[in-house]
């Protein structure tokens, strides 16, 4: 199995958006993988400003020797209901926005795009008949932005699970269902999951396997392209480095990741350190907790 390591770009956020700031950062990691978060650049960024902050990314990524592995959604996106919107029109909006995710990964030299897609509002998540209609509109709009995907020379559209009932999919049997059915006739590129190894602590699951992140890798490693690495002890969606401190009390090992991913069939894999201080922390603790962690999993690949 081969296995990349890098890190997700939301260390940056607020912090160091200038391009040449965040990818000498991941140099100086000693890094050469990354996964863009869009909460550095939206999407729906005017053209122009767009197109000049996209060039200043690819000169620098040229000079440092960085490659960025996909395009992600952030902070920002997860605070919205994006495909899964009651209103139809804002449910084009995102699909535009999705669209618009994608043409900059094409741009970046990408194999994919993709990250937090939908989220049922209470009130449709409540109504059975409102949300099969939704359901169903959901995976068309799936299918259509991975046509996109294939059409721009991208490998495959990310998907990933939340620990949410209202975010689907939440659950082991419900991803392995939901793979199924989106990629059942799906003219573009296949879709497939970026698994965040702090996302089984989903507060509505009752089901004690997939409570385990361990048994997400066996299961659906083979069609991960994509792991979210952090920190947890399984409770929350933590995001914590993995310094001495949160080792000591976080459940996530890199033997048993690396083995859970063998044990899955998996023959590529790229993990991404998603790391995530709050906007309060010292920024050369942000920097000392990163080199922490970056060399704490360069132990184990």
């Amino acid at each position: 199995m081969k296995v990349h390591l890098g890190i997700n770009t939301c260390f940056a956020v607020k912090r160091w958006v200038e391009p040449e700031e965040w990818i000498k950062i991941i140099s100086d990691l000693k890094l050469e993988d990354c996964q863009f978060s869009f909460d550095l650049l939206d999407p729906f960024t005017e053209e122009i400003t767009k197109s000049m902050i996209l060039n200043d990314i690819i000169t620098n990524l040229d000079k440092y020797r960085i490659r960025v592995h996909s395009c992600f959604t952030g902070l920002a996106a997860y605070s919205y209901n994006l495909l899964l919107h009651p209103d139809f029109g804002m449910r084009m909006n995102f699909l535009y926005w999705y669209q618009q995710a994608i043409d900059m990964a094409s741009s970046l030299g990408c194999r994919g795009v993709g990250g937090h897609v939908a989220a049922y509002t209470m009130k449709d998540y409540k109504n059975e008949s409102r949300k099969e209609y939704l359901f169903n509109s959901f995976i068309d709009s799936l299918q259509f932005l991975a046509s996109h995907a294939k059409m721009s020379d991208l490998d495959y559209f990310l998907v990933e699970p939340m620990p949410l009932a209202r975010e689907p999919p939440y659950d082991i049997d419900g991803a392995k269902k939901f793979n199924e059915i989106v990629n059942k006739n799906n003219p573009g590129v296949p879709i497939v999951y970026c698994i965040d190894l702090g996302h089984s602590c989903a507060v509505a699951c009752k089901d004690e396997y997939s409570r385990n992140p361990y048994n997400w890798l066996k299961e659906l490693g083979k069609i991960s392209p994509e792991i979210h690495v952090q920190q947890t002890d399984g409770k929350a969606d933590r995001h914590w480095p993995f310094t001495e401190e949160y080792n000591n009390k976080g459940i996530i090992e890199p033997t048993k990741v690396l083995s859970a991913l063998e044990d899955s069939g998996a023959n590529e894999v790229a993990l991404f350190l998603e790391i995530i201080h709050p906007f309060e922390e010292d920024e050369e603790n942000v920097l000392k907790d990163l080199i922490e962690s970056v060399d704490y999993w360069k132990q184990y690949i």
